[in-house]
């Protein structure tokens, strides 16, 4: 009878852990036993002479139990066999292996949240691969992963298997997904200095709640809660308290599976103010004290953290400026604890000198390198400087072509070189948009447009648009080059028809068809100019017979041919939602170089935003805008005055104020205006993802001027004033506005608006 050596029969896994403890089993070989053959038995895919290379005996070799341990071992570890026998067969050695089988197919049942793409790609097994129980578990473990991250710690994936001829089989996930497992409660403690309320602005994730049902930040996740305590800390950090820590933030899930409890135990701390705050250097030919206006804070101030990252940007960039290339600016901080205070002593030194060797550019499958490199603010030779880099990486996130803009450093092929990786994920920049909406000004309106605004991955935008309202209907064709001759020039063409009905107010229609070319550039890092050329047919036309005089007058065709220049000076955070900053603007028109229209007209104005000290949302803004126009040598026409009311003096209806034949109440225009809007808008005390905020408002203007001498024409340049609330609300299906305003100054045949509502969508 042969003897049986050794005996394996379980499943693989990974690295043979059957056969880990076998050596220890292994009989004794009696003396002279030497393998004259090997024979492997029960191999269908894999051939014999792949299996006896995994051996460690060959024939000529005696039965060794460590050899036939680890011969085992390495079989196992294969992955390719399900179970693996080595018996003695006289002087034979039998290799008798049962081998894993292929996998035909793989499905998924029960997932209707998850689509079938988003799972396989977690996984790692794949058709015609050899199944295993180890990767099944591996993958099976990485489909709950991929749940939890959608907030549904309450699903399960059962495995199984159907058998087919040929060793094939097909997988089959069958997952049952669970409800959302949401957050219902996060709590606070040791929270003395802000409310649960105020922290629960703070952190990402919130609790769940019915308004929530189109955002995840009420399900849990471990990494937005990372991500919490870090926003925790910057915020006490920007207030003042210089120690605070988050001593914990645990997590706990209820028995059902279907919700979290999250609790952050907080210590906050001393609240300090900043103490002494100086400037050092060893720079030769630099005052240190020449750049203390970079620094936005002083002695007594509150302790900022945000200041002091602000601060040292600023004095870098200053630096640069100055011809420092290589520059360490640091901040050594030095902490009172019984007076509360925090001295800062910004340290101005010589850096190490590091050169950009090479810019890498990954991930853009569409996009061309140039568009990519171009936004960058360093080249190859340059001088490394992180706040470059910084602002770098902003300016490719503002082209709005990536979803993920990642830029990091490493290593050179010189101590004194470093190469930029440059690495992108690239997301859809085609877009369809079609709208619906109600106005004061328009009525019931229709929006649609097409565009593409990475064109072939070029940068280049194109953009075919139409808007149809009661009283307005505008068609456009635009194309703009964002780098014109490989500059930082801005270049474009826009195709133009509207048609406007201003029966409403002033009893006549108007048709501008047209085109213009325009081109635009940076005069320093906050101010733009755009300069432009149009040539529109404008034509006036049914008009009542009823209509003033002075409108029938206008009646007909006219040609302008219309060259145009605006400078722009804009550091707001944010274009639309802004807390901060100034935006200036100058902006001149002159016709006559062809055309039936000759005039000169000037608007300047400006608006400034500052959060209330102690109140960060709550927003102000002062503005204003003054403009002029005048006839070179003959009247302006009405299409190219000014009109104000509306949007831009609330309380009053479009056209409401300014120059008015009281006879037929039909509005002239004007041809000098001004006006000032001050605006505080602050939360209502509502969950932010509701989106609802308040403001109060007071606007202010006049607008006279008319070219006509007729005691039925009212033209006062009194001023005009009212003050009001508004509601804005920003809906899932777009922005809904309500303003309420009561005139407080006004001329009698003025035409008043005390309710304006505003409701637009895009889908």
């Amino acid at each position: 009878m042969p003897a049986l050596l050794v005996v394996a029969g379980c499943l693989a896994i990974g690295t043979g852990a059957a056969a880990q403890s076998l050596g220890d089993t292994v009989p004794s070989v009696s003396s002279g036993g030497t393998i004259a053959t090997i024979r492997v038995e029960g191999s269908e895919r894999i051939e014999a002479a792949t299996i006896r290379s995994y051996l460690k005996v060959e024939p000529g070799q005696s039965f060794d139990a460590d050899r036939m341990d680890q011969s085992l071992k390495d079989l196992f570890a294969t992955g390719l066999f399900a179970d693996v026998v080595l018996r003695r067969d006289d002087s034979t050695l039998v290799v008798k292996v049962t081998e894993n089988p292929i996998i035909n197919r793989i499905a998924f049942e029960g997932n209707k949240h998850l689509k079938e793409d988003q799972l396989q790609t977690e996984l790692q097994l794949r058709p015609r691969v050899v199944y295993t129980r180890t990767r099944v578990q591996n993958d099976v473990q990485r489909i709950l992963d991929l749940y939890r991250r959608t907030g549904r710690f309450a699903a399960t994936v059962e495995p199984k298997i159907i058998k087919l001829d040929q060793n094939r089989v097909d997988l089959v996930f069958e997952i049952e997904e669970g409800a959302r497992t949401e957050v219902r409660r996060i709590n606070f403690v040791g929270n003395e200095k802000f409310s649960r309320g105020a922290l629960q602005e703070v952190i990402q994730t919130k609790e769940s709640h019915w308004y929530r049902f189109l955002s995840n930040e009420d399900n849990y996740d471990p990494d937005r809660l990372n991500y919490d305590k870090d926003l925790l800390r910057r915020y006490y950090l920007g207030q003042g308290y210089a120690d605070f820590r988050v001593i914990s933030a645990v997590a706990e899930l209820t028995p059902e599976k279907d919700a979290f409890y999250i609790t952050f135990t907080l210590d906050e701390g001393e609240r300090y103010h900043f103490g002494k705050v100086d400037l050092t250097t060893n720079l030769k030919g630099l005052d240190p004290e020449s750049l203390r206006d970079n620094v936005d804070f002083e002695p007594g101030d509150w302790y900022d953290a945000n200041l002091v990252e602000t601060a040292l940007t600023k004095l870098a960039d200053a630096l640069g400026n100055l011809q420092f290339p290589f520059v360490d600016v640091r901040p050594r901080i030095n902490r009172n604890r019984d007076e509360r205070t925090i001295d800062i002593t910004f340290e101005l030194n010589e850096g190490q000198r590091v050169y950009v060797e090479r810019i890498d550019v990954t991930g853009n499958v569409r996009t061309l390198d140039r568009v990519i490199r171009r936004e960058l603010l360093l080249a190859e030779g340059d001088p490394f400087n992180q706040a470059k880099l910084k602002r770098s990486e902003e300016r490719i996130k503002n082209l709005n072509f990536f979803e993920k803009v990642n830029i990091t450093t490493t290593d050179g092929t010189q101590a004194d070189q470093t190469v930029v990786q440059v690495d992108v994920t690239e997301k859809s920049t085609g877009e369809i948009s079609l709208g619906a909406g109600f106005s004061t000004t328009d009525g019931a309106l229709g929006d649609f447009s097409i565009s593409e605004h990475n064109l072939l991955g070029t940068g280049r935008e194109l953009r075919l648009g139409a808007t149809v309202s009661q009283r307005r209907q505008e068609y456009d064709l635009s194309f703009t080059e964002p780098y014109f001759l490989n500059r930082d020039l801005s270049a474009g063409i826009d195709l133009f028809r509207v048609d406007r009905n201003n029966q409403l107010y002033s009893s006549y229609n108007e048709s501008n068809t047209g085109f213009a070319l325009r081109f635009g550039y940076p005069l320093a890092e906050h101010l733009r100019q755009r300069v432009s050329y149009s040539l529109t047919s404008t034509k006036i036309g049914n008009i009542p017979s009823s209509a003033s005089k002075y409108i029938q007058e206008q009646a007909g065709s006219r040609i302008l041919s219309q060259f145009s220049q605006e400078l722009t000076y804009d550091t707001r955070n944010s274009r639309l939602d802004p807390s901060s900053g100034v935006v200036l603007r100058l902006a001149n028109d002159v016709a006559g170089a062809g055309g039936s229209e000759r005039f000169f007209r000037t608007k300047a104005g400006g608006t400034g935003y500052k959060a209330v000290p102690g109140f960060e949302k709550w927003v102000g803004s002062l503005g204003g805008e003054v403009g002029t126009v005048s006839g070179l040598g003959k009247d302006v026409s009405i299409s190219d005055r000014f009109f104000l009311g509306g949007d831009t003096l609330r309380g009053f209806r479009v056209a409401g104020v300014g120059p008015r034949d009281i006879s037929t109440g039909d509005a002239l225009g004007g041809t000098q205006f001004y006006r000032a809007s001050a605006e505080i808008r602050f939360p209502l005390g509502l969950p932010d993802e509701l989106g609802f905020s308040g403001h109060v408002f007071a606007d202010a203007g006049s607008l006279t001027k008319v070219p006509v001498s007729d005691p039925n024409v009212k033209d006062s340049n009194s001023i005009r004033a009212a003050s009001g609330i508004g509601l804005l609300w920003r809906s899932p299906m777009g922005p809904v506005g309500v303003d309420i305003a009561m005139p407080i100054a006004k001329e009698s045949y003025d035409k008043l608006e005390q309710f304006r509502f505003n409701f637009g969508t895009r889908f």
